[in-house]
């Protein structure tokens, strides 16, 4: 089985050249991180807030950062520098490795997959997914099903389209559904 590495050098890039005319290689859109996001909403339970950041810490293989709220909202119980959510930033070969494990392991793994919609790529080339039920990464352990979190993640690529975005996507093995 090919890397993410290998993939985009033998397969993107010449298929990317075909198809939108690149003259030089450099000018090929790539992916430049990738941001995973975890909300614990306005949770009081420091215990719950404790274990989401370890299993999110476990499914990408760095520590997460905390995330405040930056105003208060008495309706929601929320008071402003309460934290309210975990994100982490990978590159490199962390972001290499999350995302052969994201498109080989996990995805395969969610229940009644019909394939990614492309409606997740926005106008400036960044692909975002939600995950509702973070169980389906290896890592996360089946210890107790109650505490099930989901997460977001998005792709940020340097793509100048929609259409370079989901051609370079497609390329390195998403798999999209049928349109």
């Amino acid at each position: 089985m090919q890397t993410i590495k290998e993939k985009y050098n033998k397969t993107a890039i010449a298929g990317m050249k075909e198809k939108f005319g690149y003259k030089n290689e450099m000018s090929i859109p790539k992916i430049v991180k990738i941001v995973v996001n975890v909300g614990t909403g306005s949770m009081s339970d420091k215990k719950k807030i404790e274990e989401i950041e370890k299993g999110l810490a476990k499914i990408t293989g760095q520590k997460p950062s905390p995330r405040a709220a930056k105003k208060s909202i008495a309706t929601f119980k929320l008071r402003e520098g309460s934290i309210i959510g975990y994100a982490v930033t990978l590159r490199g070969e962390k972001m290499d490795s999350f995302l052969e494990k994201l498109i080989n392991v996990t995805i395969p793994r969610m229940r009644d997959f019909k394939g990614l919609n492309v409606k997740g790529i926005d106008d400036m080339g960044n692909f975002s997914i939600g995950i509702k039920d973070h169980l389906i990464f290896p890592e996360a352990g089946h210890e107790d099903l109650s505490k099930s979190f989901g997460l977001s993640i998005t792709i940020v690529t340097d793509a100048k389209t929609k259409e370079e975005s989901e051609e370079l996507l497609r390329l390195l093995g998403f798999p999209f559904s049928k349109k």
